[in-house]
């Protein structure tokens, strides 16, 4: 069986209602509460398991802390700019604004209030 290489994702966060308010703002969606004990709590992109994609988590947990990682995850958009233009008004910071990667599109990297640089992928 044939599938896409990601099948999940987390974002590493120290603090997580800082981090939510961020995604929340910049994406225009809401979390749900996956998990939560004394070491670890998850809040959850929406997600649907019968359509494409990864889905993927904020996560707090004991002893890891956020920013200085290697990898990026990328957010789909119709347009990066649209979510580009929110950035800074939910409390990050525009990393390298939209530019062209030729015939897969436009990316923006931004930061986000943890640190943490993100990307974001449109076709237009």
């Amino acid at each position: 069986m044939k599938v896409n290489p990601i099948g999940w994702f987390e974002i590493y966060v120290n603090d997580l209602a800082r981090a939510k308010k961020f995604y929340e703002t910049m994406l225009d969606t809401k979390f749900e509460k996956l998990s939560s004990d004394s070491h670890l709590e998850m809040w959850g992109f929406p997600m649907d398991m019968q359509t494409m994609g990864a889905g993927g988590a904020l996560v707090k947990m004991e002893g890891v802390e956020a920013g200085n990682n290697s990898v990026i995850v990328y957010f789909k958009s119709d347009d990066c700019n649209i979510e580009e233009k929110k950035v800074s008004s939910a409390g990050g910071v525009v990393f390298k604004p939209k530019f062209s990667i030729g015939n897969y599109g436009f990316i923006s990297l931004v930061k986000d209030t943890e640190g943490n640089i993100i990307g974001l992928h449109s076709m237009k």
